[in-house]
């Protein structure tokens, strides 16, 4: 019979068996699915790696795709930006991604699967 304690099993004599640490079991998948979003496409890739978890490596995948999305626009909003001169714009466009970001992680962790129009569809397709 296998023990389990704090959702980590334990072999004989009590010691952990280190190939069946799951960070779903350990954290809840929910809770997994936040730390996904909150280190951007660092921590997506690493619960992407290590979940089993569909619904965890889902956010971890849109996690990723998302965080490459606003480097990328961020980079290129920059170079408008100080071509252009429209620095104020910026900062609300900024703000709005933050917001994109704040609502992903309140989602994931009320526990609904919320996709983006074209990350969220991509990101079901690296998980099935």
């Amino acid at each position: 019979m296998k023990n389990y304690v704090d959702g980590i099993r334990l072999i004989k004599g009590g010691e952990m068996d280190n190939n069946e640490l799951n960070t779903d079991v350990v954290l809840g998948s929910k809770v997994s699915a936040v730390f996904c979003y909150l280190g951007g496409f660092i921590t997506g890739i690493i619960f992407f790696g290590i979940s089993k978890n569909s619904y965890v490596r889902y956010h971890a995948m849109q996690s990723t795709l998302y965080a490459i999305f606003v480097i990328i626009f961020w980079f290129l909003l920059f170079n408008l930006s100080v071509q252009l001169n429209f620095f104020y714009i910026t900062w609300i466009i900024n703000l709005g991604l933050i917001v994109v970001w704040i609502v992903l992680m309140v989602k994931a962790y009320s526990g609904e699967k919320y996709k983006l129009p074209y990350l969220g569809k991509l990101a079901e397709k690296y998980v099935k």
